[in-house]
């Protein structure tokens, strides 16, 4: 059953002198219950704006997003955004403060999730005292602390050295598993993309089109040493420069 289906969507931006940006055209895709998604694309070229428009944050210019039921959704951004005077538990527990959620129920929930994420023993740290890692795990714990059934997650780990992405890709996986959400990540880096997905859409610089769906077919755990996984990504990577400089 598809989560998340957008049929020809397409998003114009104001211009300051009167005119209109196209960002994405015609965009057509769906992403079914449960499964792991990935939108990689080029930077800027309108990954962002599909997220922001499956969240509500923003609306399409035309076409129809059709989400199934009425879904939770949590979104983990690009930087943390941990407020820096809150506690790791208490960051967790903010976006739990406007529910009928009495104090227990809401310490109880935020830690349940930092244990899942890893960061039991942290909860009481301030953000400036953990590493790069363990920030964006505490912020993927607050996304998670509202149980969504959809999690959208906008280059998480883009800005962590190779090292400790490495780590979170593998802990996200584990995460995913865990809960069965449905995950909706974007990327620009093909090698992140083909490991952590069940399903790649591959858009184009803008105005984004949809260039090319892939399906990943391999098993988790998945190996960043398998030369399947190697042979997907240089297969990806010929296509991706194909698209960017035909």
């Amino acid at each position: 059953m598809s989560a998340i289906t957008l049929h020809k969507i397409s998003k114009d931006f104001a211009l300051p002198n009167g005119g209109r940006l196209r960002v994405l055209d015609r965009i057509s895709f769906e992403i079914a219950q449960g499964t792991f998604h990935s939108i990689l694309g080029p930077s800027g070229c309108g990954k962002s704006t599909i997220l922001n428009l499956i969240a509500g944050l923003d609306q399409h210019t035309s076409g129809r997003i059709d989400i199934d039921g009425n879904p939770r959704i949590g979104f983990v951004f690009q930087q943390p955004r941990l407020l820096n005077w809150r506690t790791v538990r208490e960051n967790v527990e903010l976006p739990l403060e406007s529910s009928s959620m009495s104090a227990t129920e809401r310490r109880a929930l935020a830690l349940k999730y930092l244990r899942l994420v890893g960061l039991a023993g942290f909860e009481e740290y301030y953000p400036l005292k953990l590493s790069g890692g363990m920030q964006q795990r505490a912020a993927i714990a607050r996304a998670l602390a509202i149980e969504p059934d959809i999690l959208l997650m906008d280059e998480p780990f883009s800005g962590l050295d190779e090292w400790t992405a490495r780590k979170m890709r593998e802990e996200l996986i584990r995460i995913w598993q865990q809960t069965g959400k449905t995950i909706v990540f974007v990327t620009h880096s093909i090698g992140e993309a083909v490991f952590l997905s069940q399903q790649i859409l591959i858009v184009s610089p803008k105005p984004a089109t949809v260039f090319k769906n892939v399906r990943i077919d391999l098993p988790y755990p998945r190996d960043y040493s398998d030369v399947a996984l190697f042979e997907i990504e240089t297969g990806l990577t010929r296509d991706f420069l194909t698209m960017n400089f035909e």
